[in-house]
């Protein structure tokens, strides 16, 4: 037999094979992979009836009940936190790096990587329940900067919401030419909890991500979309302590809506805002804040420029928004903090305020996925 007589054969059986092995996968998705329904058991009083083996997110997002997820369910951020109380396998790698000792012990999971393949019962927090989803109109698109856009929603069914300063909502996704089908992610609001009709929304373009690459090309003034929501508990705690906000980017988004807020219910606390950039073409809304700076007087605005270009003139702060923590803050003592943006920004910013004295419980974060 010759050489390539063999190397045919040889391809022959290794592509006879492959297809083989796809018939047994399909055959077994059919058949073995086919769960049924399965029953979900609520906080001891509620039961659901869902498609067995998909996951527990996307089963109680169908029921219209909604576990905040801020990376739409890749496993990235580690928010979608059920606690299981039947037994329902052990922990998959995936969700270890998210969940603590306690957690673990207690069944803690992440709902995006759990599949759910016969009866459970679980544990969610009672607020969740009040989550709701809303239609809306797109009112508004505005660029900001070159990178980030301030998107404003009219509610439409619902027609109000009521949300407290800092808290997010998930924006859904339609179908397009990057998903097949519709995702969700997270976005803080920039708006007041007062303009109760509509919300204001900063999102920053992400190079081929799903969500930023449909509202950059194919969001448009007139669409409709579905949000739900509100979540999430970062927002301005009721004592008398020194305020310090730090962000960067989009993170701007739930500073900006608790400093309104600070405005309309006449909140007089000293506060200081280090918000972080690379360049002067990065900033925005300064206008705005230095007229927040007029009408609430013990409230400073700090923008710092890691790397200004010689065109930007700029006379400002310069280096990483932790220089500016460090030459701005002398103690901190009596002071909370609020900090918006990327996981090692904060990390940098936790940091350096620990060691000006901030206890890290009296240290609120935000941390994008």
């Amino acid at each position: 037999m010759s050489p390539l007589a063999q190397i045919l054969i040889g391809v022959g059986a290794i592509s006879a094979i492959t297809t083989l092995l796809a018939i047994i996968m399909v055959i077994a998705d059919a058949t073995i992979g086919n769960y049924g329904s399965v029953q979900i058991r609520i906080n001891k009083e509620k039961d659901i009836t869902v498609e067995g083996g998909r996951t527990l997110l996307s089963a109680l997002m169908d029921e219209k009940i909604f576990i905040p997820s801020a990376c739409g369910g890749r496993g990235s951020c580690g928010l979608c936190k059920v606690k299981v109380t039947s037994e329902i396998g052990e922990h998959l790698p995936t969700e270890l790096p998210w969940l603590s000792d306690d957690e673990r012990k207690e069944n803690v999971r992440l709902s995006c990587q759990l599949k759910i393949k016969k009866d459970a019962a679980i544990q969610i927090p009672e607020e969740l329940f009040n989550v709701k989803e809303f239609e809306c109109e797109v009112k508004s698109i505005v660029d900001l900067t070159h990178d980030i856009k301030e998107i404003t929603l009219r509610l439409k069914e619902p027609a109000q919401m009521k949300y407290k300063a800092g808290q997010f909502v998930q924006f859904e996704v339609p179908e397009y030419e990057l998903t097949s089908e519709p995702v969700y992610r997270a976005y803080s609001i920039s708006s007041q909890p007062s303009r109760t009709d509509e919300i204001e929304l900063e999102i920053r373009l992400v190079p081929s991500g799903i969500c930023t690459t449909y509202v950059f090309e194919h969001l448009k003034v007139g669409d409709t979309v579905t949000i739900n929501g509100p979540y999430g508990h970062f927002y301005l705690q009721d004592t008398d302590a020194r305020i310090i906000f730090v962000a960067g980017g989009s993170g701007n988004a739930p500073i900006k809506s608790i400093l309104h807020d600070m405005l309309e219910k006449d909140i007089q606390r000293e506060a200081v805002y280090f918000f972080g950039a690379r360049s002067k073409c990065d900033l925005f809304l300064i206008d705005e804040m230095r007229e927040m700076e007029k009408k609430l007087p013990n409230f400073k605005y700090v923008p710092t420029l890691s790397q200004p270009q010689p065109e930007d003139n700029w006379e400002g702060d310069v280096g990483r928004v932790t220089d500016a923590i460090e030459r701005n803050i002398d103690s901190g003592e009596n002071t909370e903090a609020y900090l918006c943006g990327s996981p090692g920004m904060i990390e940098s910013v936790v940091d350096v305020l620990k060691k000006k004295g901030i206890p890290e419980d009296k240290i609120y974060y935000d941390k994008f996925a």
